[in-house]
């Protein structure tokens, strides 16, 4: 598995600068705002709030079509996954942690402040893993990033956010379960995970940030889990 390994001597300055030309690159009228998420500690370089929702030039809409700058907002899943980390942090603590579908990089950055071993961020989209990598620098954290794991990858706990929103993704779970012994999944869109071996262990109200309008129905956000968190989780 090759990884680019963020150093933590790069200042909160070079992140920023990064996600703002990774922004440009496709949507060159926005910005990015630093926010700190709610009721987290995570902070991430977000488009702005206030990001006109006229329609896009054709040039711009083109763009967007080809290479969608998902990673520059913070999908409620993903905040409620990094609040459920950061409430139970021995989830994590100790251990090898992969965010898997990472975008932004928010449930990563929660385990690595919650004091996992390492962490591992993948994602197939290449800005994505440059807002992980920008985001980890603006929370003083070490992230490995990459575009696809190895055959013999190995962690402890992989976590997914918004990412079964396609049911294609389904047999994901079936890799991930072969490369980690617990797998923590949290998604907006589906109701249950049509394997036997995930229960639900928890129900969060998220929305995404910026907010997106989303309607009422997908505002709450479920977790499962496969494995063992361990012996004193909720």
């Amino acid at each position: 598995m090759k990884t680019d390994s963020i150093p933590l001597v790069e200042t909160a300055g070079d992140a920023f600068d990064e996600l703002t030309r990774a922004l440009h690159a496709t949507l060159p009228m926005g910005r990015i705002e630093l926010r700190t998420l709610p009721e987290c500690s995570v902070r991430l370089g977000l488009i702005n709030a206030d990001f006109p929702t006229d329609p896009l030039p054709p040039d711009v809409m083109h763009a967007v079509l080809a290479q969608p700058a998902y990673w520059a907002l913070c999908w409620g899943s993903g905040l409620a996954l990094a609040q459920l980390v950061e409430r139970h942090p021995h989830w994590v603590r100790g251990r090898r942690v992969l965010d898997f579908g990472s975008g932004s990089g928010v449930a990563g950055i929660a385990a690595a402040l919650c004091g996992a071993t390492y962490v591992t961020a993948c994602d197939n989209d290449a800005d994505a893993r440059r807002a992980t990598r920008a985001n980890a620098r603006l929370n003083g954290v070490a992230i490995d990033v990459c575009a696809e794991l190895a055959a013999d990858a190995a962690f402890d706990v992989a976590l997914l956010a918004d990412v079964l929103y396609d049911r294609s993704n389904l047999p994901l779970l079936d890799r991930l379960q072969r490369c980690a012994a617990t797998v923590l999944v949290a998604d907006s869109r589906i109701g249950e995970i049509p394997n036997a071996a995930y229960r639900k262990i928890a129900e969060v109200d998220a929305r995404t940030l910026p907010n997106l309008g989303e309607f009422d129905e997908f505002k709450t956000v479920r977790a499962f889990v496969y494995g063992s968190l361990d012996a004193g989780c909720d």
